[in-house]
């Protein structure tokens, strides 16, 4: 099956977990294609879509909250999976959904909401937002969760099998990029 992954990133991090995701999926035999967004004009063409963003404060970026509004009638009729990065912190903090989780699950019909923690490089950020960080204390590095990130990859693969009623032997792949 052909799978789009898409995520709106603002520094780069949200869409490396795109970029993982799409990796776990073609490990199962599934052929992911990762794309920003805001590049695309349809989701034609897909048998399902995994769509996540970064995460700021406690919102999606509008490239996410856009996609869903002009695609939410094709997306509803397919599988579809989401996911959010931000929390930052050993714990991860915040812990709790992004507001614009809960309206995006209703609009899509999606299966499954995942939560992963980000990464934060104060010296990609610009003066406002390291402003910001500083105030709160956030802490530097990342806390990507790379190992249940690739779990959850391979859980949608195996869920689009189970759906079709096909079994095989997982393999390794490179996603398409877009």
């Amino acid at each position: 099956m052909r799978v789009l992954v898409t995520a709106a990133s603002k520094h780069g991090a949200t869409a490396e977990i795109a970029v993982a995701i799409a990796e776990s999926i073609e490990g199962t035999g599934h052929h992911a294609v990762v794309a920003r967004p805001e590049e695309l004009a349809s989701v034609e063409g897909y048998g399902a879509v995994v769509l996540g963003s970064a995460v700021y404060a406690g919102h999606w970026l509008e490239e996410s909250r856009a996609f869903v509004k002009r695609h939410h009638a094709d997306l509803t009729g397919m599988p579809v999976w989401l996911f959010s990065s931000g929390p930052i912190g050993d714990p991860a903090k915040p812990d709790t959904d992004p507001v614009d989780v809960g309206p995006a699950i209703t609009a899509t019909n999606a299966r499954q909401h995942r939560l992963f923690a980000g990464r934060l490089s104060k010296h990609h950020l610009g003066f406002a937002e390291r402003a910001i960080v500083v105030a709160l204390r956030a802490p530097d590095g990342d806390f990507r969760p790379w190992n249940d990130i690739d779990a959850w990859g391979r859980e949608i693969g195996k869920a689009l099998d189970a759906e079709s009623g096909i079994t095989r032997e997982t393999k390794s792949a490179e996603p398409t990029v877009a």
